[in-house]
């Protein structure tokens, strides 16, 4: 595919993420947390293995070794398990504004990680631009007089547990990446961590199942959770690892400095969410501050990390 034309993807996958945010944002107002985060994964493991079957690569699962298989355990309890339960779970109470700008600190965690996993040394720039990135974080959700641990503040820290929580499950799938090709690691992934969403749903106790609560909601909150799950986790990820194939990680990455900015604006136009200045200097310190942060030092030999959003996300 053409660089230019990568690039314009590139930008429409990150609307799309930013758009998800207020999506699930909206879809809690409708459904169980739970049920949301089982529904997306469960769609979206549906499409990548579909997607996986249709591309025909050699999938050995009798060749990966149990330190293997261990490894893809983790990464699907922190990327998809922990992560999905603690987003859907913090955006009951926070807004889509502020959760675009905490999950747009990815990069930046991994960064900081990635420093002390490889002993890259912390720069002046670098600790700079990890002030300024939670700076910014700190300024958004904290500006608002009642915030509290109990109150709003609480499913602001959950999304941040929720990306910290991707991040960790980012560094740990370092090693399978270079063993086994993009696809197949986000098909074991997705499916170990959608089949562990689907038992916990099945064993609560807290979540009503029945046919009334499920549909009740009606065609609207139903179309976002396709779209949530097909499109904006199976499709866009896979155009993601795609880009990161062609154009390489460094200037992939870039890209993720465009979900802050759509993030917000869709819960602006959508939501009828707030805009205030401290969300403006938070969206100037983490795109700056993330900038500042992600920059390798010169001669450094490490693989350079960077998570991919919420889901995401990366949600």
């Amino acid at each position: 595919m053409k660089p230019t034309r990568m690039q314009l993807l590139l930008i429409g996958t990150m609307a799309i993420w930013g758009l998800n945010i207020s999506a699930i944002k909206v879809l809690t107002a409708y459904l169980d947390p739970l049920i949301i985060a089982c529904v997306r994964m469960v769609l979206a493991a549906i499409v990548i293995n579909f997607t996986l079957i249709w591309s025909r690569l050699p999938v050995k699962l009798l060749h990966i070794s149990r330190w293997q298989w261990l490894r893809f355990l983790l990464c699907a309890i922190f990327m998809v398990y922990f992560n999905q339960i603690l987003f859907t779970t913090g955006m009951r109470g926070a807004s889509a504004s502020n959760s675009s700008l905490i999950m747009a600190l990815s990069p930046l965690v991994a960064s900081i990680l990635a420093a002390f996993i490889f002993r890259e040394p912390l720069t002046r720039m670098r600790l700079l631009g990890v002030a300024l990135g939670f700076g910014g974080v700190f300024a958004v959700v904290f500006s608002s007089p009642d915030a509290s641990l109990s109150g709003p503040g609480l499913g602001d820290l959950q999304v941040f547990g929720a990306m910290f929580s991707f991040v960790v499950g980012g560094m740990l799938i370092q090693d399978l990446a270079r063993q086994f090709n993009a696809l197949v690691i986000s098909s074991i992934v997705y499916t170990l961590g959608a089949s562990f969403l689907c038992l916990h749903l099945a064993t609560s106790d807290s979540v009503s199942l029945t046919g009334q609560s499920t549909l009740s909601p009606g065609f609207w909150p139903w179309t976002l959770m396709i779209f949530s799950g097909i499109v904006a986790t199976a499709i866009c990820n896979m155009y993601w690892n795609r880009a990161i194939s062609e154009l390489g990680v460094a200037r992939t990455s870039v890209f993720q400095y465009w979900i802050p900015v759509f993030g917000v604006g869709f819960a602006l136009l959508l939501l009828g969410e707030s805009f205030t200045l401290w969300h403006l200097v938070g969206l100037l310190g983490i795109v700056l501050g993330t900038y500042l942060g992600t920059r390798r030092p010169p001669g450094s030999a490490s693989a350079a990390v960077s998570a991919p959003a919420p889901t995401p996300n990366k949600p």
